[in-house]
């Protein structure tokens, strides 16, 4: 593992390259939104290729940015967000069971928007990878989807709420910044404690 003046290496480019774009191009999909389509089409475009390769990178990534370094039984999360508000939770090197469970919850819900979306774009502008099949749609189902394509939204403005303030709490309750590990890679080491094995989690 890696270290620098007292501190580990945890995230590697890709994953910090990838958080940044992603905070970029899903604050441009809110801003744009129907009054600019076009650029609103190409933020969603840019989210759903993100979020893709984000999938595969948790599979052949290294060691953090693997889904099997922060997948959490549900059981675990719930006694870590009680420990965190009491600040006796346990440190992890990298994403811990709040964490962890955020990262996932965020992907599969821009996975949702996106698709909405594009199946929206398909059936009310006959356009998009979705066009063969939708376009021509009845109003009834293109009122449908862009509700659905609005409540993911919504879902996921809320997500976003809790993962900033999770970070912000739990950078308090560690004593460390979090978002600055997310820019440079490192977190100090002197306060770093290792995920336990999975054996004692279960």
């Amino acid at each position: 593992m890696k270290t620098h003046e007292g501190e580990v290496k945890v995230w590697d480019p890709v994953v910090r390259i990838f958080h940044w774009s992603l905070v970029l191009f899903v604050f441009a999909a809110f801003a744009t939104g129907e009054d600019f389509l076009k650029y609103h089409v190409q933020a969603g475009y840019a989210v759903f290729a993100l979020i893709s390769f984000r999938v595969i990178w948790g599979f052949v990534g290294p060691k953090y940015a693997r889904f099997s370094e922060f997948f959490y039984r549900p059981k675990v999360v719930f006694q870590y967000l009680k420990d965190l508000v009491s600040f006796k939770a346990k440190r992890y090197i990298g994403h811990g069971p709040a964490g962890g469970s955020m990262v996932i919850a965020l992907i599969i819900a821009l996975i949702l928007v996106s698709i909405s979306g594009l199946a929206l774009y398909g059936g009310e502008e006959a356009a998009g990878p979705f066009a063969g099949f939708l376009a021509g749609t009845s109003s009834f189902w293109v009122k449908a989807l862009e509700e659905t394509h609005e409540i993911f939204a919504g879902l996921i403005a809320a997500l976003v709420g809790f993962h900033v303030t999770g970070v912000l709490f739990s950078s308090f309750a560690h004593g460390e910044n979090l978002i600055k590990s997310m820019i440079t890679g490192y977190k100090p080491i002197e306060t770093v404690e290792h995920r336990p094995m999975k054996e004692e989690l279960q």
